[in-house]
């Protein structure tokens, strides 16, 4: 594969992540600008709807976890170029969310309504800011490269990408993955959780600490007893003091 094909084939790929990203956070927030959202579904047989979504979160949890992990990379850049593998891993994220929004199944009930309006707002508000710290913390960290973007251009221009390092900085001196804790916000803070919504906060959630336990050990292994001495000064998730 050219390099000019690797770098057009990161640009579709961060095009296509980026898109299903957004169209996910729409989706969740429920925004009746959309012809569908969390909340637009008619419900049907609870078991075909519980199994299409335990499905959607398998498949997201493989595809985020397993593709992240050193091993499964040091075997999959055999097959593809090493320039493109983070591109990859964007262009099937991006898929993944495009699935959620066209086949998350509706459920019966609500386990919260908030009517008051103060609480509405609030809650909306929460979740604006939750997304905002997702992409604040993306940019913070290197969104080119969290995106495969500066994969792409470093192969193309034939210049070496730099050593892995870790930021400490604005939101990464509160909690050591500021873009969880947004995601998770994000999903929570929400007026209406329906037991559709309820479904996907808590799968979501289950899958970001799972997935923080192994990435955790990925960046000891990789960064060492710089990035230990920051576990201990600064919590995992929880923005409070040690």
């Amino acid at each position: 594969m050219g390099r000019l094909v690797i770098f057009i084939y990161g640009l579709f790929s961060y095009a296509v992540g980026l898109g299903g990203l957004v169209w996910f956070i729409l989706f969740v927030g429920g925004w009746d600008f959309l012809p569908t959202h969390i909340e637009s579904g008619i419900p049907g047989s609870l078991s075909t709807a519980i199994s299409i979504n335990l499905g959607l979160i398998i498949l997201f949890g493989f595809q985020h976890s397993v593709m992240a992990r050193p091993a499964f990379k040091n075997r999959w850049t055999k097959i593809i170029p090493r320039a493109a593998e983070r591109s990859t891993y964007v262009l099937l994220t991006g898929i993944i969310m495009g699935l959620f929004c066209l086949y998350w199944q509706p459920l019966n009930g609500a386990l919260w309504q908030i009517d008051n309006q103060i609480g509405q707002v609030v809650l909306i508000a929460g979740y604006c800011v939750g997304w905002f710290m997702v992409v604040l913390a993306s940019f913070l960290i290197n969104h080119f490269e969290l995106f495969g973007l500066q994969q792409v251009y470093f192969n193309l221009v034939r210049k070496s990408e730099p050593s892995p390092h870790f930021t400490e900085r604005l939101l990464y001196k509160i909690v050591r993955h500021p873009l969880q804790l947004g995601v998770l916000i994000g999903l929570w803070s929400t007026p209406t959780m329906s037991m559709t919504h309820l479904m996907l906060s808590v799968s979501m959630s289950v899958y970001i600490f799972i997935g923080l336990h192994y990435e955790e050990k990925d960046l000891v292994a990789t960064l060492g007893k710089e990035y230990e001495n920051y576990q201990g000064r600064v919590r995992m998730i929880v923005p409070f003091p040690k």
